[in-house]
């Protein structure tokens, strides 16, 4: 089994910057493909960007190119997202998952965290 726990969001003023992390236990070595996602309140989860363990490509939404970056700490089992230039629009609840898959597209995540509520407000 594999579990997967977030950290790190919180409230942030418009502008500012966040690093999500999550942290992968248990049966972790399978995990090839990270992916992050997002629900804003009253709308479908999205999908934000995908990262490769192996040979850390990643690869990301149009609507988050150029404010968020995904990288990975393979020693640690975590993998970050790095928030910048946040805006009100940002504000959902973010998500880790993973899959055994080596493909960065949105679908067929096994695994899944908790979720962790990022706010952008002022």
């Amino acid at each position: 089994q594999v579990q997967l726990v977030e950290s790190g969001g919180g409230l942030v003023q418009p502008g500012g910057s966040l690093r999500l992390s999550c942290t992968a236990s248990g049966r972790a070595n399978n995990l090839n493909t990270m992916g992050w996602f997002r629900q804003a309140p009253g709308k479908e989860r999205e999908f934000v960007g995908a990262i490769r363990r192996d040979i850390g490509e990643a690869k990301y939404a149009d609507s988050v190119k150029g404010r968020f970056t995904i990288f990975r700490d393979n020693a640690k089992n975590t993998v970050y997202l790095q928030i910048n230039s946040l805006i009100p629009e940002d504000t959902a609840v973010y998500y880790c998952a993973s899959k055994q898959s080596y493909d960065l597209g949105r679908v067929d995540y096994d695994y899944w965290g908790q979720g962790i509520q990022v706010t952008v407000s002022s």
